[in-house]
């Protein structure tokens, strides 16, 4: 048997989505950003062309794939200079678990307009006192009749602004045992109580990042997304494509600022040949395509094991290719940068700004510290040190 690592389809999604995104082009975004927009033109033709939701369920408007395809969608976008980051939130992390876990009238509401992109979901879980520890989420949910009562607080969750609702990771308490479990909630971006307030950042996105407030959200049972006694297992059916996303995210970052630099380097000439000749600019940047790539590879084979419904070795993988990726992506920008020298600060090459987006991928949505202590426990099955 021949092991396929990208099928026809999928390259031919491939060239269509990278078709789309230079018609747009990092001048595209630059001008939303610049302007305070959302890049909604781009959104939709994308919606349109049946990108967003390729993931999703054909029986409700998508496209029948997995996170295979919607990461290649991202990647390209990337790669053309104008990566659309609510797509790792909106299809990938919440369609994912609304079309796994959700009520057939969740699935109903919601699946068809998150494929056609006339609706957005935000998520939220990272809260300010918890950090990369899960277990000291505050956020809680109690129940009130048939009701349930959401109070705590979020932090840098991504596109509030623009989603209808907020899917929340709140703690609810196990009847059985008294101990708290994570339970996934639809929050309606009108709810009573549900406030949210802007957090200035460095970073400088088309998407704005939120802190949010719940004062004592009263949200119908209906609103609960799943069985309740199953959290952790509906959570990591959202992480485990947040991470592979992400990890789609950076390699297309660092794809598009190393094309800037190898064009130009093969056009600067400074002495009698062009600055690409020479080794000293040429063996980074081969370096740096050479990490990019084996970082989508891990990335292909997390995508291959999530959508087979490996989730157990999807995690593993999901966590190596974000790690590699966000590694990846930082050397790829930095090198694109230092090969334009005074160039590669300008606002007319547009790197500059990649400097802190790149950081992005080590950061977010798990550091790579976190990562590296994943893999010494699960993988390496050496002990813990919290």
């Amino acid at each position: 048997m021949t092991t396929v690592l990208e099928t026809d389809e999928h390259k031919a999604l491939r060239a269509a989505v990278a078709a789309l995104g230079t018609r747009y082009g990092r001048e595209y975004l630059t001008k939303v950003i610049a302007a305070g927009a959302h890049p909604d033109e781009l959104w939709s033709e994308a919606a349109k062309l049946g990108y967003l939701g390729v993931n999703l369920p054909e029986a409700y408007g998508g496209g029948g794939g997995g996170i295979a395809e919607l990461s290649i969608v991202l990647e390209e976008l990337g790669a053309a200079g104008c990566p659309l980051l609510m797509m790792v939130v909106s299809p990938a992390i919440c369609g994912t678990v609304i079309a796994r876990f959700g009520t057939a009238d969740q699935k109903q509401e919601w699946l068809p307009a998150l494929a056609d992109g006339t609706r957005t979901m935000a998520f939220g879980i990272t809260e300010p006192d918890a950090g990369s520890n899960s277990h000291r989420i505050t956020t809680t949910a109690r129940r009130d009749g048939t009701d349930w009562i959401l109070t705590g607080r979020k932090v840098f969750i991504s596109g509030v602004d623009i989603a209808d609702a907020t899917l929340i990771v709140g703690r609810a308490e196990d009847a059985r045992t008294g101990k708290l479990k994570p339970c996934l909630f639809i929050v309606p971006r009108d709810a009573p109580g549900f406030e949210r307030r802007r957090i200035a950042m460095e970073l400088h996105g088309a998407e704005k990042q939120f802190e949010l407030t719940l004062d004592d959200v009263r949200l119908p049972a209906e609103a609960l997304v799943g069985d309740e006694d199953a959290g952790l297992l509906q959570l990591f059916a959202g992480l485990n494509p947040e991470r592979i996303m992400t990890a789609a995210f950076a390699i297309g970052m660092g794809r598009y600022a190393l094309s800037r630099a190898i064009t130009y380097a093969r056009e600067r000439t400074v002495w009698r040949d062009p600055i690409g000749a020479h080794q000293a600019i040429a063996h980074p940047l081969a370096q740096a395509h050479i990490d990019l790539e084996l970082a989508r590879l891990m990335m292909q084979k997390a995508a291959f094991l999530y959508d087979s419904g490996d989730d157990a070795g999807a995690g593993e993988a999901a966590n190596m290719a974000k790690y590699a990726a966000g590694e990846a992506c930082v050397k790829a920008v930095d090198q694109s940068v230092h090969t334009l020298g005074g160039n590669g600060l300008t606002g007319e090459f547009g790197l500059a700004s990649l400097i802190t987006a790149s950081r992005v991928a080590r950061i977010a949505p798990v550091s790579r510290e976190m990562i590296l202590n994943y893999v010494s426990h699960q993988t390496l099955g050496l002990p813990k040190s919290y």
